[in-house]
């Protein structure tokens, strides 16, 4: 497998050591359940956001199918997080844009994901892990993207560590990657 060329498949192998049998996380947009079933195959524990009430039908069949029954899909804002998510985490899941195959003029927004972030950054624990997929190939991605950049680069070093990963030679803005962990 060429975990390189497929923006997914890197993400989750980044992710991996993060996890085990007693590791809490979070999607924060489960989208079409994918990251989300690979979070509960891995995990204690998975919460499950999205606005999107076919996402979270999707995501929950998706995961009954697999026999799962460790997670918590919830209908709201990932900016509502700590509404429902009172622990430390081990993983936070973001993918900004739009879910796949729908509507395209509902997607993320860069107010609400900030606002999310800083959330997800105080419930992380210390050697967990934020991974973040920038989807910027329309309007509201690309002030998105901007905005979370800005943000992460600005983080206490001496708290986080940021990782930026960008692919170069792709066409029509490939997706990035964002990882942070907690230092301390």
């Amino acid at each position: 497998m060429n975990i390189i060329s497929k923006t997914t498949q890197l993400d989750k192998y980044l992710i991996k050591p993060y996890l085990n049998k007693e590791s809490i996380t979070v999607d924060m947009t489960v989208g079409n359940g994918n990251d989300t079933l690979f979070l509960a195959l891995n995990s204690k524990k998975v919460y499950g956001f999205d606005i999107q009430k076919i996402a979270i039908e999707k995501t929950d069949k998706l995961l009954k199918e697999n026999g799962l029954n460790n997670y918590q899909l919830i209908c709201d804002s990932h900016s509502e997080l700590d509404k429902y998510v009172n622990e430390l985490v081990d993983v936070f899941i973001f993918n900004f844009g739009y879910l796949p195959k729908a509507d395209k003029t509902i997607t993320t927004i860069a107010e609400s994901s900030l606002e999310a972030l800083k959330k997800a950054l105080g419930l992380l624990k210390i050697d967990g892990l934020i991974s973040m997929t920038l989807y910027y190939g329309h309007r509201n991605g690309e002030i998105e993207r901007e905005i979370i950049l800005d943000y992460v680069n600005k983080l206490d070093y001496n708290k986080y560590y940021v990782l930026y990963i960008r692919p170069f030679n792709q066409q029509n803005n490939p997706p990035e990657i964002v990882l942070i962990t907690r230092k301390k």
